[in-house]
């Protein structure tokens, strides 16, 4: 068996590599490298799930970063355990062929509950009073602790938040190096994901985010310079890459000027009821789960969805099939926006009466994803002091609330789940390897390369 890297790196694309990233350039040029044709949607749960089993989301289940779970009445975001995935992954397959093949799991989701070797995720404490402290989880007990006494505390807020920046990638990196030396693995799975993050904030055609890829591209390539005295084989991917975007949809609040959404009050705000609504989407990015309560409705919110600006495609069950997205957890009808579109979550009329989680990072508690949590509500005259005085409660032992997160969605300017147009802005595909590049290459046959350089 000959060891395998793979870093994944969302929101890369071909054109950057060839622009402003040297050290994967020159991977690229001493192997090869081609473009990715990626599961719709084109979001990170289902690429990873995806990317491992082979598999297309209809088929391994994972329909989105987070949707409604019926038997529990809720939607449900960010689960991280790999149960969720049905399916083979590749180190299961590749023990079969081998019983010695190991794999390393690192901040890839889901990140808990795995059948790999080794693995290690994000994983936030959340205390009983409703604070919230940065933390790592691993399947080594001992590991968190070790590991964030040699690197420091896991930099949360710099993986994602209004703060967000190549300091969390850079941990990961370090902490990957790290464990690839103390316990060697054939298989090593290793996310930076801070490229995404910038994007959506500040656009994929922003000037800074050439400055992003070349600090990315210079810890890539000590990963990949590591990767060489080992003698490991290397493949660098990417999930999905990113649009510029300029119209948020808001799908709920539609549907609730038709009276189909019923919403309920009480101290927190608003909140959609789901038992009682006739129809709700769950957003996530550039697609959405839209679930339809009475099955004689689904025609005609269809047809309503098909004459909303910015909505490029509609599928009911029988579409779904087609694009191999039809799952238990998908919705009654699955939605797709123009290239420049984006779904929210938001539901309320009225900013007064938003649930007191809207204004917050709460990626647990939004019925649908908020890109707006990469961002300070300018409205806020000095959003420091607001800061000093929540971390001065939380240090005292109050609870606080840390209400930063503006509810302006015209502030995203980046967004995902589409397919790409063109070969150049497609996600990336490097290989050590020379001769396996591809314009295209279906995500759904990454995980059978992985197998082929590791056993070839």
């Amino acid at each position: 068996m000959k060891p395998l890297l793979v870093l994944e790196i969302p929101g890369l694309t071909r054109a950057m590599v060839t622009a402003y990233a040297p050290r994967l350039k020159a991977l690229a040029e001493s192997g090869s490298m081609g473009g990715i044709d990626p599961v719709l949607p084109a979001l990170t749960l289902p690429a990873h799930a995806s990317i491992l089993t082979g598999l297309s989301p209809g088929e391994h289940g994972v329909v989105a970063n987070g949707w409604f779970h019926r038997a529990h009445n809720e939607v449900m975001f960010w689960r991280q355990s790999e149960r969720l995935v049905s399916g083979e992954s590749v180190w299961e397959a590749g023990k079969k062929r081998d019983p010695d093949f190991t794999c390393f799991k690192h901040f890839w989701w889901p990140g808990m509950a795995s059948t790999a070797d080794l693995y290690v995720n994000v994983r936030p404490v959340y205390f009983a009073d409703g604070r919230k402290a940065p933390d790592i989880y691993t399947n080594h007990l001992g590991l968190s602790e070790a590991l964030q006494e040699r690197f420091g505390t896991f930099p949360l807020f710099d993986f994602w938040g209004p703060m967000t920046s190549i300091k969390s990638t850079r941990w990961i990196a370090d902490t990957a190096l790290h464990l690839m030396e103390k316990h060697p693995s054939t298989l090593n799975l290793v996310y930076l994901p801070h490229l995404d993050y910038k994007q959506q904030s500040h656009g994929p055609g922003h000037p800074d985010i050439a400055g992003e890829v070349a600090a990315l591209d210079e810890v890539a390539g000590e990963l990949i310079d590591f990767a060489a005295r080992q003698g490991m084989r290397v493949m660098v991917i990417s999930s999905y890459h990113m649009n510029t975007v300029d119209q948020p949809i808001h799908l709920n609040r539609l549907f609730r000027a038709q009276g189909w959404l019923k919403i309920l009050r009480n101290a927190a705000g608003e909140l959609i009821d789901y038992g009682t609504s006739r129809v709700f989407a769950v957003a996530d990015h550039q697609s959405a789960q839209v679930y339809v309560q009475d099955p004689e409705m689904i025609p005609e919110v269809k047809s309503f969805l098909l004459q909303t600006p910015g909505v490029a495609r509609v599928c009911d069950k029988s579409g779904q099939e087609d694009y191999e997205i039809a799952a238990e957890g998908s919705g009654e009808l699955f939605v797709l926006a123009e290239k420049k579109a984006w779904f929210t979550y938001y539901y309320w009329r009225d900013d007064a009466k938003a649930p007191d989680f809207a204004r917050t990072i709460a990626i647990h508690a939004k019925p649908g994803y908020d890109p707006c949590e990469l961002f300070v509500d300018p409205a806020i005259g000095n959003p420091r002091l607001r800061v000093a005085r929540s971390l001065l409660k939380k240090k005292l032992g109050f609870r606080y609330l840390l209400d930063l997160i503006p509810l302006d969605a015209g502030l995203v300017k980046g967004s995902h789940g589409l397919r790409p147009d063109t070969p150049g802005e497609a996600p990336v595909y490097i290989d050590s390897v020379g001769g396996s590049g591809a314009d295209f290459i279906p995500m759904t046959e990454l995980k059978q390369r992985m197998l082929d350089r590791v056993f070839d």
